[in-house]
């Protein structure tokens, strides 16, 4: 018998205490929100813009990856095992068989999606893992609010019924793209994903409640940032949560706040 430590791992779950639910995961991750308020900075631009978000987005999807992915035990030699029958490791490890699919809602998730993407590949078998591409922009009315999202093109590359589907979106603001996207793919395509994932940098409140309502058992929330600025201060005071209602993290043009302003524009180098 060998060594057994390793064929039933527990999930870390270093998260920040909150009352939005379990589909919600807020990491405490002091490194990414240090790296987080640099790329925030009015003085980070390119190429340190992208570099954070590659940092950040790569550590993102380590902890979906850890603790949601199916895993496997396995029997595995080492380069010991020529020396002695006790050169194996014996454990679990991810599935490599897990049908996976990131989704690049461009043009704020393009970086993040082929970052999710590449880390996916490097870990299963990358004939296992797809990308698909959804052009999407805000729809606003006359006072410049947003009022929901138009979809204006697609490149989906197959079904995805069963799959677990991985959205990289740096700012959860509304949730009205993400809402659109996801609506796609349960209602549009040939089978609903068997769950996914919204990958963000930071949420608002109003973000996490548009989602978890509309799609209660199908979405789950990771994000390094909860940002809830425009709420009052005995709120502030409060667990997140606590006072759901009395919550806000949008201005009046649905920017969060305090944000990082608009990271598609940002990411692009198209401020004018």
């Amino acid at each position: 018998m060998g060594e057994t430590a390793y064929l039933n791992l527990h999930t870390h779950q270093a998260e920040l205490e909150h009352r939005y639910g379990p589909q919600v995961h807020l990491i405490h991750d002091p490194l990414a929100l240090t790296w987080l308020a640099r790329l925030c900075h009015p003085n980070c631009v390119q190429p340190e813009v992208n570099r954070l978000i590659t940092l950040l987005y790569r550590g993102l999807v380590r902890e979906v990856i850890n603790r949601e992915f199916p895993r496997r035990a396995v029997r595995s030699e080492t380069r010991m095992r020529e020396l002695t029958p006790f050169g194996v490791y014996e454990g679990q490890i991810i599935d490599p068989t897990t049908e996976v699919t990131t989704v690049d809602i461009a043009r704020a998730g393009i970086l993040p999606s082929m970052v999710c993407f590449d880390a996916l590949c490097e870990v299963i078998d990358p004939t296992r893992v797809r990308q698909d591409h959804i052009l999407m922009n805000r729809l606003v009315d006359d006072r410049a609010q947003v009022t929901g999202a138009g979809m204006f093109g697609r490149k989906i590359a197959g079904p995805v019924k069963d799959r677990t589907l991985l959205v990289p979106d740096p700012m959860g603001a509304t949730g009205s793209s993400l809402a659109e996207a996801i609506s796609f793919y349960q209602t549009e395509l040939d089978g609903s994903p068997k769950q996914v994932f919204c990958l963000n940098l930071i949420v608002t409140p109003e973000f996490i409640k548009r989602l978890t309502t509309q799609f209660p058992d199908l979405v789950h929330i990771y994000a390094y940032r909860l940002d809830r600025g425009l709420s009052p201060q005995d709120v502030l005071a409060d667990v997140p949560g606590a006072q759901w209602a009395r919550e806000r993290g949008l201005n009046d043009h649905h920017y969060i706040v305090p944000g990082a302003g608009g990271m598609g524009e940002i990411m692009n180098n198209a401020l004018t």
